[in-house]
């Protein structure tokens, strides 16, 4: 198995899903070689809970990384069709990484796998370009 995947589904294991029994990993596979893994972490409060994706994302960007540093996203869900990414992550997935680096969705037996790119992710984005001053009426 490649060590993507296998981080991911590392990190699935870390989730703190307590209350919706639902755990997700994710990696980033960094252009340097480096991966940064993140779990979703639930909250009783929860409007507070944190998803895999924004978990890895912002631990990279805490390091340093930015979108040119991120070549891949993969997602892993305990799940016979891996689970795509929620509105707020693909929100911020479309911000943090580049749009033509893959997010790929995945599941413990890699099966019914799905690769797409970012730009594929969500579209008609709304990113900083909408809050633009030539952007108004």
């Amino acid at each position: 198995m490649e060590k993507k995947y296998q981080l991911a589904l590392d990190a699935m294991q870390n989730a703190y899903a307590v209350y919706s029994g639902f755990r997700v990993g994710a990696c980033l596979v960094l252009k340097n070689g480096e991966y940064i893994i993140g779990a979703n972490v639930e909250n009783a409060s929860y409007g507070l809970c944190n998803c895999a994706e924004r978990s890895a994302l912002f631990a990279a960007y805490s390091k340093g990384y930015r979108k040119d540093d991120i070549i891949e996203l993969v997602v892993a869900t305990d799940t016979v069709t891996p689970s795509s990414p929620c509105g707020a992550c693909r929100q911020v997935i479309c911000e943090l990484m580049n749009q033509e680096a893959l997010v790929t969705l995945i599941n413990p037996k890699l099966i019914n796998t799905y690769s797409i790119k970012v730009s594929e992710l969500l579209p008609y984005q709304f990113t900083g370009d909408c809050l633009n001053d030539e952007n108004k009426l």
